[in-house]
């Protein structure tokens, strides 16, 4: 195959041999573009890897937006709700140089931010009353089970292994609801792979993934995780309960093999006598993943610049890469090392230029679309 550069700007080719899909980025710049990088400064690594990146696509960054702008906007994004009228003035007024650091830790501490993110989750864990399926009561407690994990700051790598783990009743273990809102095991796996890793794995259920590196086999090793759930009513037919059968396999469509729990991308689990979930749980949120980190630090990414460094964030996969893979991969890490306490991102995050700057384009920038220049 022969590509041909047509303009200015980035591309991303794919090429795929049987089972194999692998990618290549190219940056396209003119022979005879004119550019001098003008020395930025940089308030932490999230500056220095953004600059990396514009310098090799000769972009020059905005400047840093107004204090009006910024608690404007800085408050709408961590708590939700606009700044009153007297708070920005008092804070436009003041000529302290570390007042932007000091209003992110004060908004950070506000029972808004628990309640931003309760929405936020809410939705990845698709909490709702179904009708006959799911109760209301069940659903107010889980509803409550996550908003009591993001007010008492439970790491999320810890909640997520609680929430995969879970068993009983879904009136009295909360968690368990999220094995009620989706009863059908193989969508559970789907959901699983999507919400937590950003891998839409359902493409894969019928044939290999036409433009990822997930094959049937994938599929239905991963989906043998859920295989041993079992659900029954409980005493009052509004409750169910969330228990593991022991029993039961994954077989593949094609061949009709009974599949061993496999993950993702990595090797066959040691599930003899154990709980799968509980096995899989303990590896989702582990440094043995390598998507679970930078999947969750591109979801708090996007919400605070409107679009992720892989974008959807819940479409990762080789023909949809990162525009900024080191910077990904460096925000994994620091999600990591901060023991998954995200509110330590959200920090990093608005304490940067990146995230200070003015909506306002300049001559160099003004039609970058996902580079945050």
């Amino acid at each position: 195959g022969l590509v041909t550069a047509n303009k200015r700007g980035e591309a991303f080719v794919t090429a795929r041999f049987d089972t194999h899909t692998v990618g290549s980025a190219f940056i396209v710049l003119p022979k005879d573009l004119k550019f001098s990088w003008r020395d930025e400064p940089e308030n932490n690594y999230i500056d220095r890897l953004i600059n990396d990146k514009l310098k090799k696509l000769r972009i020059h960054p905005s400047d840093i937006c107004s204090d009006a702008e910024f608690i404007r906007r800085v408050s709408l994004d961590i708590c939700g709700k606009l700044p009153a009228a007297s708070e920005t003035q008092a804070f436009v007024e003041n000529t302290q140089t570390t007042k932007r650091p000091e209003l992110i830790d004060e908004l950070l501490e506000r029972k808004e931010f628990v309640d931003i993110w309760v929405m936020k989750w809410s939705e990845l864990l698709q909490i709702r009353s179904l009708n006959n399926l799911v109760s209301y009561k069940a659903a107010l407690l889980y509803y409550t089970w996550l908003q009591e994990q993001i007010a008492n700051d439970v790491p999320v790598d810890e909640m997520i292994r609680r929430l995969l783990s879970a068993e009983g009743g879904t009136f009295t273990s909360a968690a368990t609801n999220y094995y009620q809102n989706e009863q059908n095991n193989l969508k559970v796996a789907e959901n699983v792979a999507q919400v937590f890793m950003g891998i839409r794995l359902q493409c894969a259920q019928c044939h290999n993934h036409p433009f990822d590196r997930w094959t049937m086999d994938d599929y239905y090793s991963f989906a043998a995780f859920f295989s041993q759930l079992g659900r029954k009513r409980g005493e009052d037919p509004r409750e169910m309960i969330i228990y593991d059968r022991r029993r039961g396999e994954t077989k593949h469509p094609v061949t009709g093999q009974n599949m061993e729990p496999r993950f993702l991308g990595g090797d066959l689990a040691s599930t003899k006598g154990k709980d799968r979930r509980a096995v899989l749980a303990g590896w989702l949120a582990s440094e043995a993943n390598p998507y679970f980190s930078t999947n969750l630090a591109n979801i708090v990414w996007a919400h605070f610049f409107g679009r992720g460094i892989i974008h959807e964030v819940d479409d990762v996969r080789i023909s949809n890469p990162a525009v900024n893979r080191p910077l990904l991969d460096e925000l994994g890490e620091q999600l990591t090392e901060y023991g998954y306490d995200f509110k330590q991102l959200v920090r990093d995050i608005c304490n940067s230029r990146t995230y200070q700057r003015s909506t306002q384009t300049n001559v160099s920038n003004e039609s970058d679309q996902s580079n945050f220049s």
